[in-house]
């Protein structure tokens, strides 16, 4: 393994994402921690450039070949600013030193802001508990001078593991019908909507083990009847609520990259054909879905599916400037086969006294014009924080969600970032 990165070539994922991405699609998800005192901008510089050295498949620029887009290592010093924008916004490199990240801060908040080629979300979090571990370190050199983790030379692997693991005789299994559209007036002028349900933990396993569920299946099915009770049932549709459920691949393959390696599984529910007008319906509806489609051989064939696409010869031949205008052609009939996105990346885990400075994390993904409204979830030790971030003007599904919870006796606490009202009333 060479000591400098000096190129590579972008995972099978991450092809698509700079070809589609501008202003309104970002392909941008955010990593943020509370933490339990101010942020100290010049020791958060330190130790974002100390991570960067050991994580160095971070330290790269976009370049652009005549057929794919490709990383170069880049050698100029990242941007660390104070937090200014809405979350998930476009990184416009020539804005960033050319960087695919971008770390800010606002009081005893840390955001890092990820361009989606660069990598998913599970290595994300790798690369920000780094950032967050050092800048600990350097912030209270006393209480961490014996330090409580090996530190170590990383060893970054950016293989692709969609080429080594995927299957050339698997089939697509994905389904041909659109999905249902979110409908309401947008916020405009660029702004993002983000409110965050802190649910108590412990009292959200009750009810999910009472019910036999997962923390996925259980919220996945509480955010379709939200959309069905708030947003659907005002429409004569009949097409389905489509959900899209990211999976992390490493679970299933064996793959120690810090490239993109995930796949997903689209839950469909037929909500006027199959009569999923109760909560129990619909929850009984996503725990068949997900037994059926949560397996090693039907996430072989959807990862499979879109290696495919990637491999195939006419697409590999035709130059970087006309897969652009192809691609952003067909994005937006593409985004029309998903209602909406819930991506749980589950339990951050932070060792130690490093705890003891650490309120919670929060994950959020950038919405689009098409699939207004995406949803994201994390876990930290009692506190899972499940976020919506949207550009529709009305946030009754949200509402309706937060409701929901407290009904059933699981105590949520509300923050946001203020673009829309509190969800909190029940008016």
């Amino acid at each position: 393994m060479q000591n400098k990165l000096y190129w590579r070539k972008l995972d099978n994922s991450a092809k698509i994402f700079p070809i589609s991405a501008g202003k309104k699609y970002s392909t941008v998800f955010r990593l943020s921690v509370l933490l339990k005192e101010n942020v100290n901008p010049k020791i958060l510089e330190e130790a974002v450039n100390i991570a960067l050295e050991k994580y160095k498949s971070f330290k790269v620029r976009m370049k652009e070949g005549f057929f794919w887009n490709y990383f170069e290592e880049n050698n100029k010093k990242p941007i660390i600013e104070k937090e200014k924008d809405y979350p998930c916004k476009y990184i416009d490199p020539k804005r960033n030193n050319n960087y695919l990240f971008k770390v800010t801060y606002f009081d005893k908040k840390i955001n890092i802001d990820i361009f989606h080629s660069l990598t998913d979300g599970g290595s994300g979090t790798v690369f920000f508990r780094e950032i967050i571990y050092t800048y600990l370190e350097l912030l209270h050199p006393d209480v961490f001078k014996d330090k409580e983790r090996q530190v170590r030379k990383v060893e970054y692997n950016t293989e692709d593991s969609y080429m080594k693991n995927y299957d050339k005789k698997a089939k697509s299994n994905a389904s041909s019908k659109k999905a249902y559209i979110l409908r309401g007036n947008k916020i405009g002028l660029g702004a993002v909507s983000a409110i965050h349900e802190i649910i108590e933990l412990d009292k959200l396993k009750e009810e999910c083990k009472k019910n036999d569920a997962t923390i996925t299946q259980y919220l996945s099915a509480v955010l379709i009847y939200a959309i069905y009770k708030q947003n659907y049932l005002k429409t004569n549709s009949k097409k389905p609520i489509k959900v899209c459920i990211p999976v992390n691949l490493k679970k299933y393959f064996a793959s120690k990259t810090m490239s993109n390696f995930f796949s997903y599984i689209t839950l469909e529910a037929e909500m006027r054909k199959d009569k999923l007008d109760t909560f129990d319906k619909i929850l009984e509806f996503v725990k068949k879905d997900f037994k059926g489609k949560l397996t090693e051989e039907e996430i072989l064939k959807t990862m499979s599916a879109n290696v495919k696409i990637g491999n195939n010869p006419f697409i590999r031949i035709v130059p970087l400037a006309i897969k652009k205008a192809l691609v952003r052609l067909s994005y937006i009939e593409i985004r029309k086969y998903t209602t909406i996105t819930f991506s749980n990346i589950g339990r951050i885990g932070i060792i130690g006294k490093y705890q003891d400075f650490i309120d919670y994390f929060l994950m959020l993904i950038a919405p689009e014009p098409v699939e207004k409204i995406k949803c994201s979830g994390c876990t930290f030790e009692n506190k899972m924080v499940f976020t919506f971030t949207s550009i529709l003007k009305d946030n009754s599904i949200e509402k309706e969600f937060y409701h929901f919870l407290q009904s059933k006796g699981i105590k949520v606490k509300i923050e946001s970032n203020g673009v829309l009202d509190d969800i909190s009333s029940k008016n």
